[in-house]
């Protein structure tokens, strides 16, 4: 399928309506000759890119975008071909995403039922008569995907990686994260005060009148701070032996008492093999608890209808929709106006039922020659890996075994899996789209249960074919690279090694360091929760680490905000050491190749500009203060700038004499 893409000069963007070309790796149009590639190689690799407006609908928009815009293409002609095949057999993969996204895009439906769909639900909300029911209450409504209070989901026990634990988590914020409730600052404020007049507004759109909504939105405001109080900050988040506590069922009721937990956990059906829980943070349970009691029946109904709302604002008709985007879309990132609708729903279709879709997506998108190319790539950064952790100085001989060890057992899924989930018990038809998103909510939290008292399915995956992104999972001790993702300009299975390692340098790389970041390097090879390290290692990781976050706290993506070099320190080490891994991947691979230069490049500067393309992303002023913010990734600019800056090889490649000078960071990188 040929699709229309975006080519940019340095003097304007035009539309390639008749010929669109190949997409490049290392496109010399993006590029800025004029900027010095040793003082800012971010601009001198996409400095014209910057010209290119961002859409309306969007907070960004680059590299990422481009990608999804074309991954999408395709599954917006499966999704319209399905939702036309109405004799599709009942439980038929194109009964489900045809009825399902068919549903979605019925308009009129959505607009006359308005939040009809919901009224058992908000029933159910408003009949509380004690506290003691909020416990029923709360578990239908974490059975339905519906947040609120905390958070319980399941998933391998951290010290034990070959088995499915329930886990309970702080939770049940409507805002990014907990400083949100706390900054002091006239913006922060101002964001709270917006964040109110939202939540009555949506109240009011669901039928309550404009006073009651207002003083409802007041409480559901009082009760969230009351709740972030509790909350622990992302950067004590990000230690995963603080956030292990295995308990009993009798000792998470003795620890938070006030909540009826025998009646929650007989609401969420959890079987009574099941003893004990893994609880991330005690102290926000014992104060959620508490809570209970303390703050009014009536208040904790009006958190709990916004809870829901909140949670099903993208399905409810076309007010309470845009209401939604107004300040989550708009306020907090930035965006001028919605993504069509049919992308809300691929995206809400994709969520539900994935790997349906990407049955047929696969066929379309990711070849067996692109998947044999991918699996090679992989090969030799693990390689790669071994030579690093091989000329690590600062590593004894025993920790490196012990490195060793778990490289040599890092799985690797490409493109999709083996096997395709199972979703026949799903009962999907063209019915109120929000009650699709439910049910589906519904048959996941189910899923997810049927897993407890079972072996690790080691074969699942956590994202679909179709998604562009990728992951490292501790647990498994496993990456996995969707077919999304790897599309050009990322991957091509046609092109060179110099383009096809620098632009996967954030991917393959990224992901293979993150096994050995400072929350990675905690899990053993078989994905346990374990000190492997000799003592002497840890604190010469710490040490290098420490580096990372002073350099990056150096950074200032905004007058006055720094980036948190703690916050973002395992993204950080990723992307240094995944373009180190990644350089010497390519090294390996090409070494009885013959690379040509190409535009004026070098095969090793073409590797790096491949790197830096892979970023090219322009940013909204909202959005990327709320990335820096909230998120444990840094802005994109610094996601280039930080790891060149890091790497001799890059000083080399650019000849950089002035202003090339090496930080302490890479001095001693971590890897």
């Amino acid at each position: 399928m040929n699709f229309r893409i975006l080519l940019f000069s340095t003097a304007a963007m035009v539309l390639a309506a008749e010929s669109p070309r190949p997409v490049l790796g290392v496109d010399p149009a993006y590029m800025n000759r004029a900027a010095a590639p040793c003082a800012d190689f971010y601009a001198f690799a996409n400095g014209s890119y910057d010209k290119v407006a961002i859409p309306g609908a969007y907070a960004a928009y680059g590299v990422n975008q481009e990608i999804d815009d074309r991954n999408w293409a395709i599954l917006r002609d499966i999704l319209e071909s399905s939702a036309k095949e109405t004799r599709s057999p009942k439980g038929s993969v194109i009964q489900r995403i045809g009825d399902f996204y068919a549903s979605g895009m019925d308009e009129p439906t959505i607009e006359k039922a308005g939040t009809t769909p919901l009224s058992e639900a908000i029933s159910r909300i408003n009949g509380v008569k004690k506290p003691a029911g909020i416990a029923s209450l709360l578990a239908w409504m974490h059975s339905h995907g519906v947040g609120g209070g905390f958070a319980f989901f399941v998933a391998a026990d951290d010290k034990d990686s070959t088995t499915e634990i329930a886990r309970l988590y702080q939770g049940g914020l409507g805002l990014p994260e907990r400083e949100y409730y706390f900054r002091t600052d006239d913006a922060s404020k101002l964001l709270r005060e917006k964040y109110v007049v939202h939540i009555a507004r949506i109240f009011e759109l669901a039928g309550e009148q404009p006073v009651s909504a207002k003083i409802a939105a007041g409480k559901v405001m009082a009760l969230e701070t009351r709740l972030a109080e509790a909350s622990k900050r992302l950067v004590d988040l990000r230690d995963p032996v603080a956030n292990y506590h295995k308990l009993k069922r009798a000792e998470i009721a003795s620890l938070a008492m006030g909540f009826n937990w025998p009646e929650y956990f007989n609401g969420i059906a959890l079987p009574g093999a099941q003893t004990e829980l893994l609880v991330g943070q005690p102290e926000f349970l014992k104060a959620f608890a508490k809570l209970t009691l303390k703050v009014s029946l009536e208040d904790w109904k009006a958190y709990f209808r916004w809870n829901l709302l909140n949670a099903t604002a993208s399905e409810l008709n076309h007010a309470i929709e845009e209401q939604n985007f107004a300040f989550y879309g708009a306020t907090l990132s930035g965006r001028k106006e919605m993504l069509p609708r049919w992308k809300r729903v691929l995206q809400a279709t994709d969520t539900a039922i994935g790997e349906d879709l990407g049955q047929l997506y696969v066929k379309h998108a990711f070849s067996p020659a692109a998947k044999a190319r991918a699996l090679e790539m992989v090969k030799f950064h693990k390689e790669a890996m071994r030579l690093s952790i091989q000329n690590s100085p600062w590593m004894s001989e025993e920790t490196k075994k012990a490195a060793y060890k778990k490289l040599d057992t890092m799985g690797a899924k490409v493109g999709y899996p083996d096997t395709w989930r199972d979703y026949s018990k799903l009962e999907i038809q063209r019915q109120p789209y929000v009650l699709n998103v439910l049910a589906a909510r519904a048959f996941e939290f189910q899923r997810r249960m049927a897993k407890l008292g079972k072996p690790v399915d080691r074969a699942e995956w956590g994202m679909t074919p179709q998604t562009n992104n990728a992951y490292y999972n501790p647990s498994l001790n496993e990456m996995a690279f969707p077919a999304g993702i790897l599309q050009p300009p990322f991957f091509d299975e046609k092109a060179d090694d110099a383009v096809n390692y620098g632009a996967l340098a954030s991917t393959i790389g990224h992901e293979l360091t993150h096994g050995f970041d400072d929350q990675g390097r905690q899990y053993d090879e078989k994905g346990n929760l374990k000190d492997w390290w000799a003592s002497s290692d840890v604190s010469a990781f710490k040490e290098r680490a420490d580096l990372v976050v002073k350099q990056y706290d150096g950074y200032e993506p905004l007058p006055g905000l720094h980036v948190n070099g703690a916050q973002s320190l395992g993204e950080n080490i990723a992307d240094v050491g995944g373009l180190k891994i990644s350089y010497i991947a390519y090294k390996l691979a090409s070494k009885n190749k013959t690379l040509k230069s190409v535009d004026g490049l070098t095969p090793d500067q073409r590797f790096f500009v491949a790197f830096a393309q892979g970023w090219r992303t322009n940013v909204r002023t909202e959005s990327l203060r709320l990335q820096v913010t909230s998120d444990v990734h840094c802005p994109i600019r610094f996601r280039v700038l930080g790891p060149v800056t890091d790497l001799p090889e890059f000083h080399e490649a650019f000849d950089c004499k002035d202003g090339g000078k090496l930080p302490d960071a890479a001095a001693k990188s971590v890897w």
